[in-house]
């Protein structure tokens, strides 16, 4: 192994790809709703020796030596995590929010047991259900949606659990803009003796920082991304706000009954992964002691205000906002009455230098691989330090591009002016 060569001498081809996705990120408003940028504290504790770690197992328990400092990493973030979300329980090892669904998925039912979840088309995720997914191919899934308001239909939600009587109710979404009641959902969940989990990959962030409603008192287990609004490294976690002995009739070798929190462990590990990533640990810690800051607290509240603006500055030019608007950090804008779709949406924005994804809208008459929509967040542009001025701007960038929307000269000059106002708020060094 040659030590002495740096990265853009021993792999240019690599370097030069790294080197041109710093200036895309510097040099584009990044308005995916599932992205954001990480801070260099937290990318310097991704790019460390803790790679170099097997970590099978958990602090103190696990199945290699040597792993008494990736111990005090992982506890780091145990502790943080469960301060930030006021949770009794964190498993931080889950790879993706993906693998920390399944994980939680199979520590309270089995294989073919009737689940429900919200549709993809009206803004659930991938995995609380779709066909294509391990969800859906794996559970006998049960769907609800959001009326022609685009608010969830609580009273269709009874509904269908009545009915249905599914073991395992999810909540949470992946382009549902407003707030969920979560209690209302429990009190649905508890007439069945259902389970009820909250997946909240997106507002997490928003969560942690008190602004919007936790869904850890009424929820028996949470899952989560640990990057979008909370603006850590790419992965997962689970949580249990009051942890306990299991009601299923799980025991220990020696005829303990388990805690919930044991059964969730041993299917992170050695259930559905193996070695834990021990430098994204590490770098999850550091986003969470972040998170505990007052100013995350700042971010947050401004990542809301900048969503508001953004949709009433479009909705001002005539965009349909599913919902009417948005409580959280995103929105799902329906472009039919523009006559668009969400693919060639997507592709002119690209090509003005905004970075948005298409996205089915309720009630969709087009495809999932062409869309009526796009989805539209502020993560990324607020912590960049852009606020509802700036949201103002771009709202008008999108209009121009889209009412004139093979106009290659009009995309020109909105890439220009995309770059001018990257320049006012620079991001990374290139």
């Amino acid at each position: 192994m040659n030590k002495a060569l740096q990265l853009k001498d021993f792999d240019p081809e690599v370097y030069q790809a790294i080197q041109k996705e710093t200036e895309r990120q510097n040099q584009k408003l990044e308005l995916i709703a599932s992205e954001n940028f990480v801070s260099v504290q937290v990318l310097q504790a991704m790019g460390q020796v803790m790679t170099n770690k097997y970590a099978e197992g958990y602090p103190a328990k696990r199945y290699y030596g040597g792993c008494e400092f990736v111990d005090i990493a992982e506890d780091l973030a145990r502790e943080r995590a469960k301060k930030l979300f006021n949770a009794d329980y964190a498993n931080v090892q889950p790879h993706s929010g993906s693998q920390a669904n399944m994980a939680a998925y199979f520590s309270y039912i089995k294989y073919g047991d009737k689940v429900m979840g919200m549709d993809l088309s009206h803004g659930g995720h991938l995995t609380h259900g779709s066909p294509v997914n391990f969800s859906g191919r794996f559970f006998n899934m049960i769907h609800y949606g959001v009326d022609k308001s685009g608010y969830i239909d609580m009273n269709q939600v009874e509904k269908i659990v009545l009915k249905e009587r599914p073991k395992l109710i999810i909540t949470g979404a992946s382009a549902y803009s407003r707030e969920i009641d979560y209690k209302a959902f429990r009190e649905i969940a508890d007439k069945v003796n259902a389970k009820l989990m909250s997946d909240i990959a997106h507002p997490a962030g928003l969560i942690a920082a008190g602004l919007i409603k936790s869904p850890l008192e009424h929820c028996h287990f949470v899952t989560t991304t640990t990057h979008k609004t909370l603006r850590g490294p790419r992965g997962g976690m689970i949580l249990i706000g009051k942890d306990g002995e299991n009601d299923l009739g799980i025991k220990t070798p020696k005829g303990r009954t388990k805690l919930f929190s044991e059964i969730v462990d041993s299917n992170v590990f050695p259930g559905f992964q193996g070695g834990p990533l021990m430098h994204v640990i590490a770098a999850k810690a550091v986003a969470f002691k972040e998170a505990l800051q007052d100013d995350f607290v700042e971010y947050s509240r401004q990542v809301i205000k900048n969503a508001k603006a953004l949709a009433k500055a479009l909705q001002d030019r005539n965009y349909n906002i599913v919902s009417g608007g948005t409580d959280t950090h995103l929105m799902l804008v329906d472009l039919r009455n523009h006559g668009l779709t969400g693919k060639e949406s997507e592709k002119a924005l690209e090509q003005a230098g905004i970075t948005v994804n298409k996205n089915m809208v309720p009630f969709d008459d087009q495809s999932p691989f062409v869309t009526s929509g796009i989805r539209v967040g502020t993560p990324a542009l607020t912590t960049r330090g852009m606020k509802e001025e700036e949201m103002t701007q771009i709202a008008e960038m999108i209009d121009r591009v889209l009412l004139d929307i093979n106009n290659d000269s009009v995309k020109t000059k909105v890439k220009n002016q995309v770059i001018e106002l990257c320049d006012r708020f620079p991001l990374y060094k290139m």
